[in-house]
């Protein structure tokens, strides 16, 4: 009646008074619990003069008896909430709450009340709350003091924090704030198992955090506190008073911190001395950090004594000898320390290194051994990382420029040492070098190339590919150098190597091809690199050496990192697709006439490794082009092998003419070529149209259901599909997959290209499940029936893996296929039923191909959902493992381990049979089956221990065998397991 305005508040308070004059307090208590239900949910319809009344009578009841007390405050929490209370009645309801109601008395929910009201006046009235001064503030120390409910602990901090962050009074009560509040610190709490509160002890730490660190008045207290914990032996009371002390930098200033400051640095020295914890170690080092800053930035405001210099002046006494002992166990804690210290401010930076640097150059002349130099090139490595922190080596201040040659030197010789793990470093300091602006000058530049150039094609494996990398980051900022020296050299090397083969020729070649793809990271250099590599392209493909295939897959290798490093900038990338593609295309295609194809050298070019290995670069240097561009060049490809268009081909006269999609033996070659078309169009952006869409669609399924070539076929299939699910939805898309579909059941049903419509109807299925296309479901089930067929059924088994794996050429997101984001789940839901159905129901014969092929979609499911469906899964896998099929065995198992790992009460159930299981595998005739095996045995322990102890000896005695297996990983695997049981159910486990 009071929310449809029949009845006014008033009213409902007449009508209830018997209840709330009766003697009787449980009487009085329903009464005003009504009333305060009430205006919880009308408060926003009280009117001024109502809410007066209603706040004076509320206030006398607070002097009534206990049991009445809740429903009291549950009423002033409605009226906190009305927008017409007049002035002064919030400072007169907690005048009354603070002295009539002893908070810490009442239960949990009703002392979150006396919070919720506080809070609501807060927001609404602060200037009023404001008018009482400090004794706001002791008024809340008196209702807080005690609390121990974490759900109130929170709104409690954030009132403390609110009263600090909104200039409250604290008055002469700074100190009990503090007290009230610190008592909490460091914060000890684990939250019940199944809490419905959901209240995490991270929760109270940060905010118990912010109220701390909050305010410079609580400097004097806390700094002794945190000196306190930092030196107990609880490491949770560690970390947590190093975060602390690291936030209340933020806000300190000389002042708050001069007193402790040698307590403070003698702690965090003893912890990064002697900590065993990385976590300690890191907190240490920041909270350092943030000691430096602070200094930093008040020294900048402070005209007095300068207390930064008097800190880093102990910090150095304390650790810069330790570095003049590099086999020594301080040596990096020292270093640390330092580094730490130096990375809080230039100012800092400055001090530590100028006096630092020279030592550590001095150091590394003083030792020879590899091993100490390293560890000294180390620790200035870590100082020259920091110089990177401030950008720009400033002339006047900067001790590094003025080290610069004695740099360089140490740098160099790294370089040159014999020890792989000291030009790793000297490979790095390099890299960090370069980077600075200014510090190289051109003869050291010059003198980098050299050494580059050396790292990468003589050293061993891991420098080689460091200073490819270093070369490749410097590039950008270098790249007239790198073009101009590094590149004509690498050219040089490989024409010579060309010339002259000798027995490590591949390797050598193999590395000139992989310097100049990794130096390729600037346009200008790309420009270069580029042309060289088609160029050794072409040579080798008219050469004769037998080892040509391997030789045009490294030029491709390479021609694909270009391509990748391209794609981030629009310019290199166009420059690379319109250089690349068409040179690719014009090789291949002469490689395809019927001239060339009798002899060795043009051949090579046409076998499926070269081929698979042109694909990706055709694919990466489109996938990121402009839609513009992209049409510019689909306008010239596809005419290419519908038309025999070869005029956009640079060299493009060839003896007859291109036909990909004709007929007769003759072509066979040249259709091989629709590979390259695949890569091409199935990369294109979604939104480019491809010209005669519907006539390439036609004849790639032609092609796809009639080519004896199974790599042809193959590509085309997928070609096919990629277009497929690209294509904007309607009755094009409509047509064109009727069509397919007809072509694929007569050859399905006999013939001599069944694999062939098979391999055909994987593809558009997958292209069709990706984009949830209404037909997917029919095709897939065309699919589970070909299950039951003995000749197709493994195949086709196999073929659920292609529907369900990432496809590394087409149909992914990186070539902008449409791929919705829970195809997996859908498939599954779809599918496994229709699965498990049809091994029921299937031949004896068969029965593996429909556990296969669920083995392949389970082990291709994310894990959680997974486990939500194992109890109606698990019995159908443990017969899987029955099956004599290694392939089966194998994903079976892999799809086993994760569970046993993720659900082991449900798996527990099953133990006798998994024991039982696994044993028999680990004697499989297929290595692979064994490791698999061993690794589920091993798992096994992760389930309770009452539940396998009956099974402990007899694993124990079985795993013997084993360890001497023939091959060393499963004699490890065989190690693992074994240590694992014989562990089971010893103390501390």
């Amino acid at each position: 009646g009071v929310k449809d305005g029949r009845w006014t508040v008033l009213q409902l308070v007449e009508a209830l008074g018997f209840s709330l004059e009766n003697t009787d307090p449980r009487t009085r208590g329903r009464g005003i619990q009504l009333l305060s239900q009430v205006l919880l949910q009308c408060y926003s319809l009280l009117q001024e003069k109502e809410v007066l009344h209603l706040v004076l009578f509320y206030e006398s009841r607070l002097q009534d008896n206990h049991l009445v007390i809740p429903s009291v405050l549950q009423g002033l929490r409605a009226l906190s909430m009305c927008e017409v209370l007049s002035p002064g009645l919030a400072v007169s309801v907690l005048k009354a709450i603070f002295q009539e109601v002893h908070v810490q008395s009442l239960l949990q929910l009703d002392r979150h009340t006396v919070y919720s009201i506080i809070t609501n006046f807060m927001s609404t009235r602060e200037e009023e709350l404001k008018g009482l001064g400090a004794n706001f503030t002791f008024g809340f120390i008196q209702v807080m003091d005690g609390e121990k409910d974490p759900r109130n602990l929170l709104v409690a901090f954030q009132i403390v924090h609110d009263l600090i962050a909104k200039d409250y009074a604290l008055g002469p009560f700074v100190e009990e704030l503090f007290e009230v509040t610190s008592c909490y610190f460091p914060v000890d709490f684990t939250p019940p198992p199944n809490d419905p509160h959901g209240i995490q002890r991270e929760d109270l730490i940060l905010s118990l955090r912010a109220v701390l660190a909050s305010t410079t008045q609580f400097a004097e207290f806390l700094l002794p506190l945190l000196i306190e914990k930092l030196d107990s032996e609880l490491q949770s009371a560690k970390l947590d008073s190093l975060q602390t002390l690291t936030a209340c930098c933020a806000i300190y200033g000389q002042k708050e911190l001069q007193e402790f400051l040698p307590s403070l640095w003698s702690s965090l020295r003893r912890e990064v001395f002697q900590t065993a914890s990385e976590k300690i170690e890191t907190e240490c080092l920041a909270a350092l950090r943030a000691l430096s800053a602070c200094l930093s930035r008040s020294v900048l405001t402070s005209d007095s004594e300068d207390l930064l210099d008097s800190f880093l002046s102990s910090i150095l006494q304390d650790c810069r000898h330790h570095l003049c002992e590099p086999d020594m166990k301080l040596v990096w804690p020292s270093a640390k320390l330092l580094q730490a210290a130096a990375a809080a401010s230039l100012r800092t930076y400055h001090r530590i290194t100028h006096s630092v640097l020279p030592l550590l150059l001095e150091q590394y002349t003083k030792h020879t051994q590899s091993s100490q130099r390293r560890t000294i090139l180390e620790m200035l490595l870590g100082f020259l990382e920091l110089q990177q922190k401030w950008g720009h080596v400033e002339e006047d201040e900067s001790t590094l420029l003025s080290l610069q040659a004695p740099v360089c030197s140490v740098v160099f010789s790294a370089l040159l040492d014999p020890s792989v793990q000291l030009q790793l470093v000297g490979i790095k300091a390099l890299t960090v070098l370069g980077s600075l602006q200014g510090f190289l000058s051109s003869s050291d530049l010059e003198l980098v190339v050299d050494h580059l150039i050396r790292l990468a094609l003589h050293e061993d494996s891991q420098s080689s590919e460091a200073a490819m990398e270093a070369a490749g980051s410097l590039a950008p900022t270098y790249p007239k150098v790198f073009s101009g020296h590094m590149v004509p050299r690498l050219e040089e090397e490989l024409q010579s190597e060309r010339e002259e083969s000798h027995h490590n020729h591949h390797s050598f070649q193999q590395r000139c091809l992989q310097a100049l793809a990794a130096v390729s990271t600037h346009t200008s250099i790309v420009r270069e690199t580029v042309p060289i590599l088609l160029q050794h392209l072409q040579k080798v493909q008219e050469g004769t050496e037998a080892r040509n295939t391997q030789d045009m897959i490294s030029v491709c290798q390479s021609l694909h990192r270009v391509a990748l490093q391209c794609q981030q900038d629009a310019e290199g990338c166009w420059y690379f697709h319109q250089t690349v593609v068409p040179h690719l295309l014009a090789m291949a295609v002469q490689a395809a006439m019927p001239e060339s194809t009798h002899t060795l050298p043009g051949k090579a070019l046409l076998e499926e490794e070269v081929l698979a290995a042109m694909i990706p670069v055709i694919s990466a240097a489109t996938t990121h082009l402009s839609p513009e561009l992209a049409a510019q060049s689909v306008s010239h490809v596809v005419p290419l092998f519908l038309d025999g268009d070869v005029s956009f081909l640079p060299q493009n006269s060839f003896p007859c003419s291109f036909q990909p999609f004709g007929d007769g033996e003759c072509l066979e070659a040249q259709r091989r070529l629709v590979a390259l078309l695949m890569a091409f169009v199935c990369s294109l952006p979604r939104d480019v149209a491809i010209p005669q869409q519907e006539w390439l669609l036609r004849e790639l399924l032609a092609l796809s259901c009639s080519c004896n070539c199974p790599f042809t076929a193959t590509t085309a299939a997928k070609c096919f599909a990629g277009l497929v699910n690209k294509h904007p939805a309607g009755q094009q898309l409509d047509e064109i997959l009727q069509l397919a579909v007809n072509r694929m059941e007569p050859s399905l049903a006999e013939g001599p290209h069944r694999t062939q419509a098979l391999t055909l109807l994987l593809w558009v299925t997958k292209a069709l499940v990706l984009r949830y296309h209404p037909l997917s479901s029919c095709l897939t089930d065309k699919l589970l029936g070909l299950l039951g067929d003995t000749e197709l059924g493994p195949a086709t088994a196999d073929g659920f893996s292609l529907l369900m794996a990432e496809s590394p050429d087409v149909l992914h997101k990186g070539c902008h296929a449409d791929v919705r984001i829970m195809f997996r789940q859908r498939f599954f839901t779809d599918n496994v039923p229709k699965l498990v159905q049809g091994f029921h129901g299937a031949g004896p014969d068969v029965k593996a191909n429909y556990l296969k092929g669920l083995s392949h979609v389970l082990n291709h499911l994310p894990k959680p959902v997974l486990v939500t469906e194992l109890p109606t899964l698990l019995s159908l896998l443990l017969e899987a493992l029955s099956c004599s099929d290694r392939v089966v065995q194998l994903s079976t198992l892999s799809c086993l381990h994760p569970l046993l790992l993720e659900a082991p009460q449900i798996m527990s159930l099953h133990v006798d049979t998994l024991v039982t299981k696994f044993l028999n595998l680990t004697s499989s005739p297929t290595m692979a089956v064994r490791i698999a095996a061993l690794r589920c045995a091993h798992a096994l322990t992760s389930l309770p221990t009452t539940v396998l102890l009956p099974y402990k000896g007899r694993v124990i005695r079985a795993l013997a065998k084993p360890l001497d297996d023939k091959k060393r990983l499963v004699r490890k695997e065989a190690v693992a397991a074994r240590g694992e049981w014989f562990l089971l159910g010893s103390p501390g486990r």
